[in-house]
């Protein structure tokens, strides 16, 4: 299904730009590869929501998940199904706990500084296939990255309502997860691939 929708589309791209390079093509076949894997993904997890009626605290977290996974990236699993089995125990898992996990202020306020410590530390997290070479990108990227998790934390803390208080919490748990280099090796892919010369 993935091959056909990929080789659909390249049909289609390559009918409207006969002169594409290989590289040009080879990118576009990733990026197309990689929409695909998202989209199905996505409505996978939905769908699972919905039947656990989780759907809205679902969307609530992949969306806010996304806002720091924008700038401090993170690990691509090098399987689909690890990345599709990876993607639903955290937005399955995470939202369930949003709803019926009370997190006392106090152990947020303990939370606050390593969190943004190991953001400060390890992102940007590039990957093998989008390494993130360029220095004054890097740089930019951990600015903002350390600036929106200090902001998360702040919501975290200042809004009544738990389960959107814990939305914003565990987004920033995911996303420390998701840049560990530990987690680069359970997952089998390198890591720091802005050093790799191979790149």
């Amino acid at each position: 299904m993935k091959t056909r929708f990929v080789n659909k589309c390249m049909e289609i791209i390559q009918s409207y730009n006969k002169n594409l390079s290989q590289i040009e093509i080879d990118k576009m076949r990733y990026g197309l590869e990689g929409l695909y894997l998202n989209i199905t993904k996505i409505i996978f997890i939905l769908i699972i929501s919905i039947l656990l009626r989780i759907f809205k605290e679902t969307v609530l977290l992949l969306l806010i998940f996304n806002g720091i996974r924008f700038t401090a990236f993170g690990v691509h699993a090098r399987r689909s199904i690890d990345c599709l089995i990876s993607s639903s125990l955290f937005f399955i898992g995470f939202p369930l706990l949003c709803i019926y996990l009370t997190i006392p202020i106090t152990i947020k306020y303990i939370l606050f500084i390593p969190i943004v410590i190991l953001i400060g530390i390890y992102a940007p997290s590039d990957t093998v296939k989008r390494p993130l070479k360029n220095k004054k990108k890097r740089i930019v990227f951990k600015i903002l990255s350390i600036l929106i998790s200090i902001i998360y934390m702040i919501l975290s803390i200042i809004i009544k309502d738990n389960t959107l208080s814990n939305c914003f919490l565990f987004a920033l748990v995911i996303q420390v997860i998701v840049i560990l280099p530990i987690t680069y090796k359970i997952f089998g892919v390198p890591y720091n691939n802005h050093k790799n010369e191979t790149n």
